[in-house]
């Protein structure tokens, strides 16, 4: 597949020399004083080396971007962040990540805003973990586009900018060039969801084993906004259906089947699902075949009809129904833009 790289047109410095086709380019992470440690260390742990099985020659060149002028910055107590490079190469990266701003009860920093700002009018992609929407937001980026933040800042984020659309449900918004996540780890869900646009869901596959966290979390925050602690004890046996359905994705998989694993009624295995993934099973098994067909059609030779049966979507009809719901390409179309160079590619 092909990375993301702006268009020659889209930089402002067009003599400079576009990335090799088989790099993801540049991602520089934007860093200010007082920002949350986690927020900061998840694009560092995700992006700063490619994880086992990928080629480094087509992982991401990764920067640590503070304020000009300072090779370090004091993150909230006690850390402090060593930066190599500052927000000049920021603004000369491919993808800038902002992993959160400082406070959300005052401005963020001004120098920090500027720099995102020229960024995108440079033709990087800009991606928010956390409240970092906040400083595209103070940027002027989010305007007329549909974007998310914590939900515990939603209520700050619409007294501050009441013109933005905010979806308070989802773990995270990809809107082309500009892409928003929700609190925490939802800033993770992000981090792989640029890997697979970039690299493929190969690599996205090893990061998230890497990580060990899911290449792809159904359901979104809403389900944390009112009852973030489960009911139940959290040992309750979803994961363990889960992995084995994963397993058979090729059969004719039925929620009277994920019960019957989960030693559970329909009835409470619907309960679990909507708590622990903020869906229903049929959605989440849907969501699970999606990716598969994905993979293979990365990764494989097989005719269109093969990748429908083997990842329990039956037929091709129904399989460009559902990819084209979930993807908005067609299986075909996928194949010929996301099709793997990197790897032997699988006949069988």
């Amino acid at each position: 597949m092909e990375p993301y790289h702006p268009a020659a047109s889209e930089r402002r410095d067009t003599a400079a020399p576009l990335e090799t086709p088989t790099s993801a380019g540049t991602i520089a992470v934007a860093v200010a004083p007082g920002m949350p440690i986690f927020e900061v260390a998840i694009p560092y742990q995700v992006f700063y080396e490619p994880p086992l099985g990928v080629d480094p020659d087509t992982w991401y060149r990764f920067q640590l971007c503070g304020p000009r002028g300072a090779d370090t910055a004091e993150l909230r107590d006690p850390f402090v962040a060593l930066t190599a490079h500052d927000y000049d190469d920021l603004i000369r990266a491919d993808t800038v990540i902002v992993p959160s701003t400082p406070s959300v009860h005052r401005a963020p920093p001004a120098d920090l805003v500027a720099a995102v700002r020229a960024a995108y009018e440079a033709g990087a992609r800009i991606a928010s973990l956390c409240t970092g929407a906040f400083v595209l937001a103070e940027a002027g980026l989010l305007d007329g586009r549909r974007m998310t933040t914590h939900w515990r800042h939603i209520t700050a984020m619409r007294e501050r900018f009441p013109h933005l659309e905010i979806d308070p449900t989802v773990l995270y918004i990809d809107d082309g060039r500009i892409l928003t996540s929700a609190g925490t780890m939802a800033g993770m869900d992000l981090c792989i969801h640029l890997i697979r646009k970039d690299l493929g869901a190969g690599a996205a596959n090893a990061a998230a084993r890497y990580l060990v966290v899911p290449p792809h979390r159904a359901g979104g925050q809403a389900q944390y906004l009112e009852s973030p602690v489960p009911t139940y004890p959290a040992d309750s046996g979803l994961s363990a259906t889960l992995q084995w359905a994963i397993h058979r994705l090729d059969q004719p998989l039925t929620v009277a089947d994920l019960a019957r694993h989960a030693n559970t009624s329909e009835r409470t295995l619907a309960r679990r699902f909507h708590a622990e993934l903020g869906g229903t099973p049929l959605q989440w098994l849907l969501t699970q075949r999606v990716i598969r067909a994905r993979e293979l059609l990365e990764a494989t030779d097989l005719p269109v009809d093969m990748v429908a049966d083997r990842c329990g979507l039956g037929t091709a009809a129904n399989l460009r129904t559902h990819f084209g719901r979930e993807v908005g390409l067609s299986p075909s179309e996928y194949r010929r833009s996301h099709r793997s160079t990197r790897h032997e590619v699988i006949t069988h």
